[in-house]
């Protein structure tokens, strides 16, 4: 069972639970009763420095990463002013001891701190997260009493007090909105609060970032307009506070994930037992990608509700500030996040792969030397380029080969036989790394038994206004996760594998040029029973095509490529050929699936729930209906159908159907540009010039898609057998074999000759009453059962059973040619007889066609099994 603690702060669930708040008045900052006038002079503000900014899954500043190693501090007694922090003295030398142990962030989690308090910290080289405690004013959304403070212009003066000063880190909107508060509320008034709390911190402050500190009882919560995700987390397991990271990282997306409080109590598990759990939890957050880490809490002085807190103790620090044994272990943590140098990395080869890619292949082998790994090389494979590409490469430190133009597999696999690596990893020629990406990659290897691991790929600020849509729309390269750590695709700009296993499945598939071979090899790894993991920080920077018309391009290559892997996977295609995969795909620019069920927040028996979750419903068939290219194939049809209504008027009720298969993906591609974010974008027409590409991009994509698909021959008409006759009966026959074999090696040896022969052909499922099935086309197929009688001296009597299978669509698209044929025929209307008729002998002749090749098929390798027994 999970157990989680929460932070003993304002808006917990089970705030009151902590045990007896003791006052105590000599207990103050320091420990001392304090002065009520400061006694410490600030000095005046430092100059402006950089400030912080948000790039993929981590903050910079300037150009170097930022991992925030921070603490959090207060609340404090308060003076008669009700200042929490008017002993600058004290903060003064809490600062510096905080500095002096690898602490560079600190929190304040429940009061706008004075400006003077920012001075000390930029004195001492601390970042502040400033509190802007929107939970305290939550209420207001339920009691609109005449007389109720004004909270814009509350959060307005306490930015104002902030805004622009060198060490701000970042606007905190609030910490912990209590569960049943949201739950009273209910998720979109409280995320429709946060977000307009957030526009006013932007207008007053508009280069400050913002986020809002959230915790898993409030885990449902969506708030993407954060520029990043921060969580109160308390698990006392290792095991399961690393697995609801992976999830949170989910959460997060492409955006940075900060753990804003994590710690235990020494009080009740003892300083040993406070410091190793810190240990662990500090070291298990950065190696899972988090940004930041803050520890709850500085020291155990601490003030709440016109009390001080005395029945814990979380500090690093004791009230008095003398140390605990907890400082030096976070201060070692800190020093070695993301990872301890003492780990023995493997060694990583990194291929590019480039044909004509001068326009990007300086920018990836620049992030290359960038890279922060202490042992790697950097393989570059000329395919065939006709421009400078290969030039560019040579002035970097890196093996260049140069081979003709044998396409994108074939540039790999020279790239896997150059390796020195015990891991391979790929990245693309127009993407270049996080200084991190192989550190995260590796890590993954060395804690999990992956045989291939990926991570996130973002698409750079900078690129122009078309990439930035291009980057929104649907058909980039996304990663699709079975669990919230295990992959079941991962992008080919972005993956490693164990060379071994590579070279064991025969490296990738030459006949995949330009796309596919990284979902082919992803699958035929899996099909040997490994895994693939994911990293979310093990990021790359993706550059997006930055014109209409390469991405038109690009689209019809994927759509070749799929066309090609659906005739060697047919089983992991549905029968109009769209891929169906058994987990669910994470990136930006996804479809937009309509849909009449709403999502459901698991809050628990009355609210308790500790780990509370929004639930998606599965997208039923209907919904997904109109993002499949071949929906265009119909809505085509029925254009044609419409059309024929000027030489036969009922045909003119084809109209509201061509309309109703028009409006939903239109529909879908508004909804998918109206959704899509441009934080960056400048206001008015810009923006709106903006979403509108990217509606229409949403529009394009499918269709993009569906051309390449029919020039590669995955139409719904297609053949998958040749054409020959078969019996459209079923038929029995029985084979006698003096050598005793397993029916499941017989049926493996049946699919592999199949499939050898170019047929599609699936297995049966744990409750189908067939063994295997052969496809003739959409129309037609067969299926295959076999029965096997044991025999004395090993000896079997193989009984095989094959017999047509005709889905309904064939049947159906005949009967309603037909009817239609008929009435045009009663109303002399012979042109549309002619062309509707022709419609309904085609369906029915298609049918008949695949259902006898699907037969004649199996009759054949039947009767290879026989020739076989009879030797």
């Amino acid at each position: 069972m999970r157990r989680i603690v929460q932070s003993p702060t304002e808006g917990s669930a089970n705030e009151g639970n902590h045990g007896r708040l003791v006052v105590t008045p000599a207990t103050r900052l320091g420990g001392d009763v304090q002065p009520a006038a400061p006694a410490f002079q600030a000095a005046p503000a430092p100059a402006p420095g950089v400030r912080p900014c948000v790039r993929g899954k981590f903050l910079f500043v300037g150009d170097e990463k930022l991992y925030v190693r921070g603490v959090t501090y207060g609340a404090f007694t308060p003076d008669a002013a009700g200042s929490e922090y008017h002993d600058l003295a004290t903060v003064e030398r809490d600062f510096a001891q905080m500095a002096a142990n690898g602490i560079n962030a600190v929190r304040i989690p429940h009061t706008t701190p004075p400006r003077a308090l920012l001075d000390i910290a930029s004195r001492h080289g601390l970042r502040v997260m400033v509190g802007l405690s929107a939970e305290q004013y939550v209420g207001y959304l339920i009691d609109r009493r005449p007389g109720a403070p004004d909270v814009e212009a509350i959060i307005r003066a306490k930015v104002r007090i902030c805004a622009g000063h060198p060490a701000l880190l970042c606007y905190a909107l609030g910490n912990e909105i209590p569960a049943l508060m949201a739950r009273w509320l209910g998720r979109r008034k409280v995320e429709r609060y946060l977000e307009r709390l957030y526009r006013i911190v932007k207008e007053e402050d508009p280069e400050g970032l913002v986020t809002y500190v959230n915790y898993p009882t409030t885990e449902y919560l969506r708030l993407p307009f954060l520029d990043f995700v921060c969580f109160n987390v308390y698990l006392e397991s290792q095991d399961r506070f690393e697995a609801y990271l992976a999830r949170l990282q989910n959460i997060a997306g492409d955006r940075p994930l900060f753990m804003s409080e994590l710690g235990l109590d020494a009080l009740r598990n003892g300083e040993g037992g406070q410091a190793r759990s810190l240990d662990w939890q500090v070291r298990t957050a950065f190696a899972a990608g988090c940004g930041g880490v803050f520890v709850f809490a500085w020291t155990d002085e601490w003030y709440r509700h016109g009390h001080d807190v005395e029945d814990w103790a979380f500090g690093l620090t004791r009230a008095d500030r003398s140390p605990k044994p907890a400082l030096e272990t976070v201060r070692e943590a800190f020093a070695e996040a993301p990872f301890a140098p003492s780990i023995p990395w493997p060694r990583i080869s990194v291929v590019v792969c480039s044909c004509n890619g001068v326009r990007t292949i300086r920018d990836a082998c620049e992030g290359l030397r960038r890279l922060d790994y202490p042992n790697y090389e950097v393989i570059v494979v000329d395919d065939g380029s006709t421009d400078d590409t290969a030039a560019i490469a040579s002035q970097y430190d890196v093996r260049l080969i140069r081979t003709p133009n044998r396409g994108l597999s074939s540039a790999r696999n020279t790239g896997l036989a150059a390796a020195t690596g015990e891991i391979v990893a790929y990245l693309d020629d127009d993407a270049y790394p996080d200084p991190h990406w192989l550190t995260y990659l590796a890590a993954t290897f060395l804690s999990t038994s992956h045989v291939g691991v990926g991570g996130p790929n973002i698409a750079p600020a900078g690129d122009g206004p078309i990439a930035e849509c291009v980057a929104r729309a649907p058909g980039g390269p996304v990663h699709v996760l079975v669990t919230d750590r295990e992959a079941e695709h991962i992008p080919g700009c972005n993956m490693a594998f164990r060379t071994a296993y590579l070279e064991a499945v025969g490296g990738f598939d030459p006949r995949f040029r330009t796309a596919g071979d990284d979902v082919d090899v992803c699958w035929r790894l899996q099909d040997r029973g490994w895994t693939l993991g994911f990293h979310p920080a093990a990021v790359v920077w993706h550059h997006r095509r930055n014109s209409v018309r390469t991405y038109w391009r690009q689209q019809i290559g994927y759509g070749r490529a799929e066309a090609m892997l659906e005739r060697k996977w047919p089983e992991k295609y549905n029968d109009v050929g769209h891929v169906r995969w058994t987990g669910r795909m994470y990136g930006s620019g996804l479809p937009y699936i309509l849909g009449w069920r709403r999502a459901r927040v698991y809050h628990g028996v009355w609210g308790a729930a500790p780990f509370q979750s929004l639930y998606e419903p599965a997208p039923t068939l209907l919904a997904s209906l109109p993002q499949m290219p071949e929906w265009h194939l119909m809505t085509a049809m029925l254009a044609g159908i419409a059309a024929l209504g000027v030489v036969w008027s009922p045909l003119r009720l084809a109209l509201p159907l061509l309309v109703a298969a028009i409006l939903p993906p239109i529909a879908q591609a508004c909804l998918g540009g109206a959704r899509a974010r441009f934080p960056d974008a400048p206001r008015g027409m810009a923006r709106l010039a903006r979403h509108a590409l990217t509606a229409a991009l949403h529009l394009i994509q499918p269709i993009a898609r569906l051309r390449g698909r029919i020039l590669e021959g995955l139409t719904p008409w297609r053949r998958r057998c040749r054409r020959r006759p078969g019996p459209l009966w079923p038929v029995t026959v029985a084979v006698w074999s003096e050598h005793w074999l397993d029916q499941d090696q017989r049926l493996r040896a049946m699919e592999t000759d199949l499939r050898a022969d170019g047929v599609c052909v699936l297995r049966g499922g744990r409750d189908g009453r067939w063994d295997l099935e052969v496809r003739g086309g959409s129309f037609g197929a067969a299926r295959l059962l076999m029965g096997v009688e044991e025999h004395a001296g090993g000896k079997q009597l193989i009984r095989v059973r094959w017999w047509p299978v005709m889905p309904a669509a064939g049947p159906l698209l005949t009967l309603v040619f037909a009817v239609l044929t008929g009435g045009s025929l009663g109303d002399q209307a012979w042109v549309a007889a002619a062309v509707l008729g022709f419609g309904a002998l085609l369906f029915a002749a298609r049918a008949v066609e695949q259902c006898s090749a699907a037969t004649a098929t199996i009759r054949e390798i039947v009767g290879r099994l026989r020739r076989s027994e009879a030797l």
